[in-house]
């Protein structure tokens, strides 16, 4: 498998800190996160970073192996899983991912925050399992 090492090791470092920050925000009460703009907005930055980067991994990988060239966000993850990456099941979960972070980059005014609260309470888990899987792939 080629990739560039340094590349990889940033790119990871990057969705760990803000890994670390969501983690951080996960621990709040709905309502203490909900009524403050700051922790949603940060929140909602730090995701997109995550889901970014996780993207940015495959693209990463996909280029430098010539594999078939994604057509989409979501597409990605469907690429790398033909490669042997990730079962179905857990790419269904990253395709809602990079849906996600279309809908925060180009709709973000539409983002319920209960539903962002969910989201950094039930799936960063996802996050975790994904560069676990990605580096085991890839063999790091």
């Amino acid at each position: 498998m080629e990739f560039n090492e340094d590349k990889v090791r940033k790119i990871t470092s990057e969705i760990l800190i803000a890994l670390g920050r969501l983690e951080d925000l996960q621990k709040l009460s709905d309502g203490t996160f909900i009524a403050d703009p700051h922790k949603t907005g940060s929140a909602k930055y730090n995701l997109i970073v995550v889901i970014e980067g996780a993207v940015d991994l495959c693209n990463h990988v996909i280029a430098k192996n010539r594999f078939r060239t994604p057509e989409d966000y979501a597409d990605t993850f469907r690429v790398i899983t033909e490669q042997g990456a990730f079962d179905k099941e857990f790419t269904t979960a990253l395709i809602q991912m990079a849906r996600f972070r279309n809908r925060l980059v180009h709709i973000y005014w539409d983002i319920d925050d209960k539903e962002l609260y969910r989201i950094i309470k039930t799936r960063l888990g996802d996050i975790k399992r994904f560069l676990k899987e990605f580096g085991a792939f890839i063999g790091i």
